[in-house]
């Protein structure tokens, strides 16, 4: 039953807009506003509310590349601007698969507390679940290691509800901002993308800075 379940939702590739794809061609920044307004899920954050920088990150747990900024980059970002108050990151689940539909819907089940802690969990042991054929059982092995039972687990991944909110969110995502790829970064409403380095975010973040 799961596992139909989780074939059944497996994203559609997205059409994006007219606007999104201006804003692609030009990379223009996008509406600020239209960025920061809540979704159907409400966003998961780490760092001040009102740092002067706001990095926006659309990720999927099933995403090779976005493990690799976890693990690499982003603990140089928040040693330099998340923790000295310079700026916040809001992570924006962007599940691609079945698999990463799988693992986010996890992630927000364990709720605003641990929310990260599994984030981080999924994403250092990517490898094991995420190509598995059978995910989730291979999922699963993972789960209880951050305090899922079989019971909550199962209940979880059961839920079409949190599962259309996280493709309604994905969808608007691709349509209003031209997301398509993971990961992609908005820094104050200005795209980042193709893996960024350190090098990179320091570059479009220090300006911003100066600024204030």
């Amino acid at each position: 039953m799961l596992a139909a379940l989780l074939a059944a939702a497996v994203v559609a590739p997205l059409g994006a807009s007219s606007e999104a794809l201006a804003q692609r061609r030009s990379d223009a920044p996008v509406d600020v506003a239209k960025l920061m307004a809540p979704g159907k899920l409400p966003d998961m954050s780490i760092g001040k509310a009102d740092a002067p920088v706001t990095i926006v990150e659309y990720a999927s747990l099933s995403c090779g590349h976005c493990a690799q900024f976890h693990k690499a980059v982003l603990p140089e970002i928040k040693k330099k601007y998340i923790d000295t108050g310079k700026a916040r990151l809001i992570f924006r689940d962007y599940p691609h698969n079945d698999q990463g539909a799988a693992g986010h819907m996890l992630a927000r089940c364990a709720g605003p507390e641990k929310y990260f802690a599994v984030t981080d969990a999924l994403f250092k042991t990517q490898s094991s679940w995420a190509f598995s054929e059978d995910v989730v059982k291979a999922l699963f092995v993972v789960a209880k290691q951050v305090g899922f039972t079989e019971e909550s687990y199962n209940k979880c991944l059961r839920d079409q509800a949190l599962l259309d909110k996280l493709e309604a969110d994905r969808k608007h995502a691709g349509e209003v901002f031209g997301v398509n790829a993971t990961p992609t970064f908005f820094i104050n409403g200005k795209r980042l993308v193709r893996n960024p380095t350190i090098g990179e975010f320091t570059k479009m973040i220090d300006p911003l800075l100066e600024k204030k």
